[in-house]
């Protein structure tokens, strides 16, 4: 990071090379944060990056982070002198099996991920935003880190552990100015969430969305982290709940048009 980027307020995003990581680095490069982009597939980081350059010159770098792994969280980390904001995105879901066919395999990624991974990035990362006026944690969980659904035991157990995690470092930071917001979309349709927990099947994962009138998109989410943060230092929102207006709750989805009203 050069001399110029490390004196402008700078934005960690893990998980920011797709979807809402990548929607949410270019947000907050639009707010004027330096954006360093953290994730293992360094194709897809500079995709982002130099998409977000194109807009914004010189608002995003890349570095390639495996949140699951302490010594690359630990190199990774290395080559950052300023952290203001930290967005632990990473995460994600695999399978959608019943508890007593669950693939085990599956949950263990997905606790390393989602949990493992948020203490991870947090742990390394907290000595440079407590040098912060603007420290702030926003860790991107989901309705499903406050409510259970059937096949998605594994899922809603790691998401609850990463909302967890939040409340508790809340009360363990008070006293301190580091602020810590946990986020937790509902029926978001990005390119890859479904695709990937439903290893691949492209069909499969269009029927999550099929008849869903506007459910969320990425950048939705990312305009949710860039109005945390960019509020008072004071002002902490503990809890951030978003769904679209046709998911009144994770068992309850409307799938046909809304009629939105629009003006004449």
């Amino acid at each position: 990071m050069s001399a110029d980027e490390s004196s402008q307020a700078t934005a960690l995003i893990t998980g920011g090379g797709t979807g809402i990581g990548a929607a949410t680095a270019r947000r907050l490069a639009a707010d004027g944060f330096h954006v360093v982009i953290a994730g293992r597939r360094r194709e897809r980081l500079d995709a982002t990056a130099t998409a977000i350059n194109v807009d914004f010159p010189g608002a995003a770098s890349v570095i390639v982070m495996d949140v699951t792994s302490d010594a690359s969280v630990r190199e990774a980390v290395a080559g950052i002198s300023r952290c203001d904001v930290l967005v632990n995105n990473a995460g994600g879901a695999l399978g959608v099996s019943r508890v007593e066919d669950g693939d085990l395999a599956e949950w263990q990624r997905m606790y390393d991920a989602n949990v493992l991974g948020t203490v991870r990035v947090t742990q390394v990362v907290l000595p440079l935003l407590r040098r912060s006026p603007r420290a702030t944690i926003v860790n991107i969980s989901s309705v499903a880190g406050e409510s259970v659904y059937e096949g998605g035991g594994g899922y809603t157990a790691a998401k609850h552990g990463t909302s967890v995690i939040s409340e508790t470092l809340r009360l363990e930071l008070n006293g301190e100015h580091v602020r810590v917001v946990d986020v937790r979309p509902g029926l978001v349709h990005t390119e890859e969430f479904s695709l990937t927990r439903l290893h691949g099947d492209q069909a499969a994962a269009d029927k999550v969305y099929e008849g869903v009138d506007r459910p969320l998109v990425a950048s939705d989410v990312a305009e949710c982290v860039g109005f945390v943060v960019g509020l008072p230092q004071h002002v902490n929102i503990d809890t951030l709940v978003v769904k679209p207006v046709a998911q009144a709750a994770v068992h309850k989805l409307y799938r046909a048009p809304i009629d939105w009203k629009t003006e004449a």
